[in-house]
């Protein structure tokens, strides 16, 4: 499976193809999903912005079984124009456990450099069995509330709007736990209305246009729907989680024994 906008940089994207292929070739392992992270794929990217390719890749069986199992990530150098690391399927699968929204998005990033379909759809149907809102939500609150206790300037600010806008939607879809990663997509689900919409949508298109934005304010309309959306989520901070973590390990242990032991269904 691959979905990857015209937009993007095709020598870049060659250079992202070559690392991925690298890495499988030198660490022996299967990516089995690499996709894009990062303002590109939540949809607020500015001229300027780099690429952060996450991907996750699973290993051999036999190392899943060592006394001494290796690491579970695979970091690649680090340049101006290019962020490429990812993650073992058993660290993928023990963060979304816990309701860790960023694995949680890798999965439903819009854009996709590598990756199986029938393995992306059983991540996310295990994510939907597991995922406690609670844990989401919670991420989602304290990811907002980081960004806002650093400097404000509007690259922040949009760090905070997105957060505060997944908040809104798992408020509007009580029944679900897996928001959307885009921004744009996070308002098309949500009831927002036409001003802060317009707001945001007319943000995003100036940050299109400008490097990297520095100070300034954002419209006053964001900045309420923001606080109140912060306001209305802090409810995460207490409220219970409806299984046991013991339960939801056991889930995890069986979905994962089962992925390692018949790759030809990922």
């Amino acid at each position: 499976m691959r979905a990857v906008p015209p937009e993007l940089d095709p020598l870049v994207v060659a250079r992202i193809d070559d690392r991925l292929a690298t890495v499988e070739a030198e660490q022996h392992v299967r990516v089995a999903w690499a996709i894009e992270s990062g303002s590109r794929a939540w949809g607020f990217p500015s001229p300027d912005s780099d690429y952060d390719c996450r991907f996750i890749y699973i290993s051999p069986v036999e190392r899943y079984l060592s006394l001494w199992p290796r690491r579970d990530v695979i970091e690649t150098p680090l340049d101006k124009v290019l962020d490429v690391n990812g993650w073992d399927l058993s660290k993928a699968i023990a963060l979304i456990t816990k309701g860790n929204a960023t694995a949680i998005e890798w999965l439903r990033s819009p854009i996709v450099y590598a990756g199986d379909a029938t393995f992306r759809d059983d991540m996310l149907a295990f994510a939907d069995e597991v995922v406690e809102r609670v844990h989401v939500g919670r991420h989602y609150l304290h990811v907002a509330r980081q960004q806002q206790a650093g400097a404000a300037t509007l690259k922040r600010f949009f760090y905070v709007l997105r957060t505060a806008t997944a908040l809104r939607w798992l408020h509007e879809h009580p029944e679900e736990s897996v928001p959307p990663m885009k921004l744009q997509a996070l308002l098309d689900e949500s009831a927002v209305g036409p001003g802060i919409r317009n707001a945001a949508l007319d943000l995003i298109a100036k940050k299109a246009l400008t490097r990297e934005l520095g100070a300034g304010s954002p419209p006053p309309v964001l900045e309420a729907f923001v606080a109140g959306e912060l306001e209305r989520a802090e409810h995460f901070d207490s409220d219970p989680v409806a299984r046991p973590a013991e339960e939801l390990r056991a889930l995890a242990d069986a979905f994962f024994r089962a992925a390692i032991t018949e790759p030809a269904d990922l």
